[in-house]
């Protein structure tokens, strides 16, 4: 069974490829996913920001 720490970084890694995914798999249908979506449209950049930010804080 994987550690945190291992899931936390696939969790980073797919929020590098796809950021919506990596917060989906984190928090689900929350709040972050959300914002995280919102923010991937208007750019990808400002998408995987967030999605790194949500995913370690």
């Amino acid at each position: 069974m994987p550690d945190e720490r291992t899931m936390t970084f696939i969790d980073i890694i797919l929020a590098i490829i796809l950021p919506p995914l990596g917060v989906f798999l984190k928090f689900g249908l929350e709040v972050e996913f959300w914002i995280c979506l919102v923010l991937t449209l208007f750019g990808w950049l400002p998408g995987i920001i967030y999605a790194v930010y949500a995913i370690t804080k």
